[in-house]
């Protein structure tokens, strides 16, 4: 296992292609000025020790110790052993709704976008939890299972789109059956559903999966995201929007967030309901919700005593800047003697 300390250094990275552009261009500039000076021909025989491979070569050699340091500064870490640690936490499923209604901008920047960035923010908060994700829309697909590796939550959660699932509408009672099964460990007292939505549901009954979870004693938390007023569904192209999603009478669909069914959802099922329009007072309510909650200790395994690896690459780099210097622009005799590409020799 190994984790990447300052990330933020790989945009440095971005240098190399500027640098191979330059080099590019100033070989155009000495080919243009060569040939205004003396033909290809004259030219070999008055600087014989010329070679056209060699200045590419140096530059490969700066480059990769460039990459080197690169790499150094980010300093990545592996972990070298594995221990077992307790933990104590609940397991908390996060239901997150990717129907195109998700895609309304009643809410900043848009629903989907706003969910996602209630979620991580939650997540940020959470200690010894576990926790799941389950996106759906006209049906539930399972996005990750129950962890307790937050950065790989967070990493799914932000690649979820609208379009990740073929089947269209909103159906609530899909995800809350999903949900019931689930949950992985039977001891756990505590499990929450955590619903992220607009409240719309237009497939199924969600009497059925509700009265499932309350069995099984899973609690259901709904956060509303969007307003009553609602707002269109932009079609966009390259992320400008060309037009609104229009019904079968070519009128303008409009999408309003319904706190009712999230209501329901949340009363029916020993949980709360909170309008996350407000990602600060979602957060803290969360916070609270599971802090009076009790804890169950369970065991897991993560990797401990990470060492920095940042010296090998310093070390590398070293290791090309030295060679850079060893290579000369000229050609070299013993290499000319290989005649490694087949260069002709002119008498």
């Amino acid at each position: 296992m190994y984790v990447l300390e300052e990330k933020t250094y790989f945009y440095l990275l971005a240098i190399i292609p500027v640098v191979v552009l330059l080099f590019v261009l100033l070989q155009v500039w000495k080919k243009r000025a060569q040939r205004q000076f003396a033909d290809a021909v004259l030219l070999k025989k008055l600087s014989p020790e010329t070679s056209s491979f060699k200045p590419l070569l140096k530059l490969l050699m700066l480059l990769l110790a460039f990459a080197a340091l690169t790499f150094a500064l980010v300093n990545p870490k592996i972990g070298s052993k594995l221990e077992t640690v307790k933990r104590e936490g609940v397991d908390i499923v996060f239901a997150v709704d990717v129907s195109k209604s998700m895609l309304a901008e009643d809410i900043t920047p848009n629903r989907l976008e706003k969910s996602k960035r209630l979620i991580s923010a939650v997540i940020d908060q959470l200690a010894g939890d576990r926790i799941g994700i389950i996106a759906y829309a006209g049906d539930a697909f399972p996005q990750l299972p129950i962890t307790t590796d937050y950065a790989a939550a967070k990493m799914f959660l932000q690649g979820m789109n609208t379009d990740m699932l073929s089947s269209q509408g909103t159906a609530i009672g899909e995800a809350m059956n999903m949900a019931a099964g689930y949950f992985n460990d039977q001891e756990q007292t505590n499990k929450i559903l955590v619903i992220v939505s607009d409240g719309e549901d237009h497939e199924s009954s969600i009497d059925a999966p509700l009265e499932e979870l309350k069995q099984k004693g899973i609690r259901v938390v709904t956060i509303g995201v969007g307003t009553a007023k609602g707002g269109p569904i932009p079609i966009k192209r390259n992320g400008i929007t060309e037009t609104y999603k229009k019904d079968r009478q070519g009128e303008v669909v409009i999408t309003h967030m319904n706190e009712e069914t999230l209501e329901k959802i949340a009363d029916n099922s020993n949980g709360a309901y909170m309008n996350g329009n407000n990602t600060a007072g979602v957060v803290d309510f969360m916070k609270d919700y599971l802090g009076n909650m009790d804890k169950k200790e369970y065991e897991t395994k993560q990797f401990a005593d990470y060492k920095s690896q940042f010296q090998w690459f310093l070390g590398a780099a070293l290791l090309f800047l030295i060679l850079d210097l060893l290579f000369l622009e000229r050609k070299t005799s013993w290499l000319r003697k290989l005649n490694l590409f087949n260069e002709k020799n002119e008498g």
